[in-house]
């Protein structure tokens, strides 16, 4: 009962309901001495009024329970002792015996309000830990269900990952295998009971593009990787790194997911050999075709620009017209040697590349109006065929874009010779190329056309690299390729050394 009355007062315990109730609790033993004094009488007064103290000390809190003491005190004053309905008339020991009652009613107001504390504070204690309790119990629940839920769908998922094609594993922190799949099986030829607890690099005998390091400080990551499968095979897959962080962002493994690439890496370097085959033979055909136009046409027109200049020396009536005849016959032959030196200039093969890129680059700026420089070492001696006509494409390519595109008044024309390399460097002060488009050209090859193409597979197939640099100041096209060493006794090429003066 006691717990149900305090259990009410609590809710009940307001300032205003704190100090009701010790206003009535005093006036009802007021009261109830006052209706007992005819049988009490004068003696011990304050029997009901300790019963209101012990009430207010313990349910109605410090200040209600203070004003409690200080009624009490003024109305047994007033009514209980003698000379009763009066302040004045009292005698010394009604006087101490007040000064009793006060100093007792103190004490009891003191250890009701610190045992009210007392018990406050562990209800409150009770109360905030079967908060706690119950809150800790919702979360078991909810990280049960979550934690079965997961579980559910990581199963789900990883039959699913199990009916994947692709090479599929999950190398933990401690960088050994923690799951398997069987497309990984299936490319690898190690069961997943194999697999497990090793390292996945040492396994596959992983060739990386670039420092292991450099992949896993990523959050993603994608790539060619040369991996060696358990019948001792190489493949070429292409791989998709993911990095697996726990909330902290503190890695706790990478998931990555490889897919045999090594048919289409064989259909590219079949392709780039056709390609390379048909631009040599583009080569042997320009080739044949210039000397065609020089040897054959051209011995034809100068024959007959010879007849009709003897026509126009005579005074038959169409020497006029002869002359005018021999004239044309001139710009053809002019026109016939320009083109048979654009398809393939005698100097390439006679002199080396330094004197045909001097010839057109010169050739170049008359026709065009474009002011072009050439730079070229003055060590630079003949090199290996390949790598001559490989640069002299370049530099038509390069030009040809110049004049066509980049809207410039000026190109420089560099050749840099290093102790393993030789590159060419075209760069112009015209336009530029947009962003979006350049790298379309870099990325594509549809986008880039056939003389871009052509250019990149040139120096593709001889080991080099194809670099294109443009902003708002200009365009600059780096062609870079190894220096390739002259093969001894070969009758067809009489060359000095790689990089020798001539």
């Amino acid at each position: 009962m006691l717990k149900t009355f305090s259990s009410l007062m609590r809710r009940l315990n307001t300032r205003a309901t704190g100090y009701a109730a010790a206003l009535t609790s005093v006036a009802v033993a007021i009261a109830l001495r006052v209706l007992l004094n005819p049988l009490l009488g004068s003696q011990n007064p304050y029997h009901t009024l300790w019963l209101a103290i012990v009430f207010c000390a313990w349910y109605c809190g410090l200040g209600p329970s203070i004003a409690a003491v200080a009624l009490s005190a003024i109305g047994a004053w007033y009514w209980v002792l003698p000379p009763s309905n009066s302040f004045s008339g009292k005698s010394r020991p009604e006087i101490f015996g007040m000064l009793g009652y006060l100093i007792l009613s103190t004490v009891i107001v003191a250890l009701g309000d610190s045992t009210r504390r007392v018990i406050a504070k562990r209800q409150e204690a009770d109360e905030g830990l079967r908060k706690v309790q119950e809150e800790l119990e919702d979360r078991v629940k909810e990280r049960t269900s979550a934690l079965e839920k997961k579980t559910a769908e990581v199963l789900e998922k990883a039959t699913l990952l199990d009916l994947a094609n692709d090479a599929i594993f999950v190398k933990g922190a401690n960088a050994t295998v923690s799951y398997w799949n069987h497309g990984a099986e299936r490319l690898y030829g190690w069961k997943k009971e194999e697999a497990l607890g090793l390292s996945p690099h040492a396994l596959l005998q992983t060739k990386f593009p670039v420092p292991l390091e450099e992949i896993e400080n990523g959050d993603s990551w994608e790539g060619e990787l040369i991996h060696t499968k358990r019948d001792g095979t190489q493949i070429v897959v292409a791989s998709r790194w993911t990095t697996l962080r726990d909330e902290s962002g503190k890695p706790l493994g990478w998931l990555e997911i490889n897919t045999d690439i090594s048919a289409r890496k064989r259909a590219e370097k079949a392709a780039r050999s056709l390609s390379a085959r048909i631009l040599n033979l583009q080569d042997a055909e320009r080739r044949r075709i210039a000397r065609g136009l020089h040897d054959s046409l051209g011995q034809y027109l100068a024959a007959l620009k010879m007849n009709l200049d003897l026509m126009s020396q005579s005074n038959d009536p169409g020497a006029e017209l002869a002359a005018e005849c021999a004239a044309i016959v001139d710009q053809c032959l002019a026109e016939t040697r320009t083109i048979s030196h654009l398809l393939h200039p005698p100097l390439l093969d006679e002199t080396g590349f330094n004197s045909a890129a001097s010839w057109y680059v010169d050739s170049f700026s008359k026709r065009s109006g474009i002011k072009a420089t050439l730079n070229v070492p003055s060590e630079l001696g003949r090199l290996h065929k390949d790598v001559e006509i490989t640069l002299f494409r370049a530099l038509q390519e390069g030009l040809t874009n110049v004049h066509r595109h980049s809207g410039s008044s000026a190109v420089d024309v560099q050749l840099k010779l290093e102790a393993e390399h030789i590159q060419l460097e075209i760069k112009d002060n015209g336009r530029g190329i947009p962003a979006d488009r350049l790298t379309s050209l870099l990325e594509s090859a549809a986008e880039a056309g056939v003389g871009i193409a052509g250019m990149r597979e040139r120096v593709s197939e001889l080991g080099g690299s194809l670099e294109i640099r443009s902003g708002s100041l200009g365009t600059t096209v780096v062609v870079t390729v190894p220096l390739i060493e002259q093969p001894t006794g070969d009758p067809s090429d009489d060359r000095d050394s790689v990089g020798t003066a001539a």
